[in-house]
């Protein structure tokens, strides 16, 4: 069986698959906000979704712009958890 890639890559990159990528990831980003340990606030306000595109697809990344964040990842896995929380739905 012979996969037609060009036309994976193209639907990788969609507008339609780059929305769905960014809603999910919106999603993502709103749990860990919510869910994120406030002491100042700029660990919880800096979560952001930020888009990327490979050769074959788009993607999403949901990450923390504060100097803090590895820090409060490294002892509250607060990002993976917010993931997980919306993978099982």
């Amino acid at each position: 069986m012979k996969f037609n890639e060009s036309f994976f890559v193209e639907m990788g990159k969609s507008a339609g698959v780059r929305r769905l990528v960014k809603d999910v990831a919106d999603e993502v980003a709103i749990v860990a906000r919510m869910t994120a340990p406030v002491d100042t606030g700029n660990y919880r306000n800096g979560i952001v979704v930020r888009m990327r595109e490979t050769s074959n697809r788009a993607f999403a990344i949901v990450t923390g712009t504060d100097w803090k964040t590895f820090l409060v990842e490294s002892k509250t896995g607060n990002l993976v958890n917010a993931l997980r929380y919306v993978a099982r739905g």
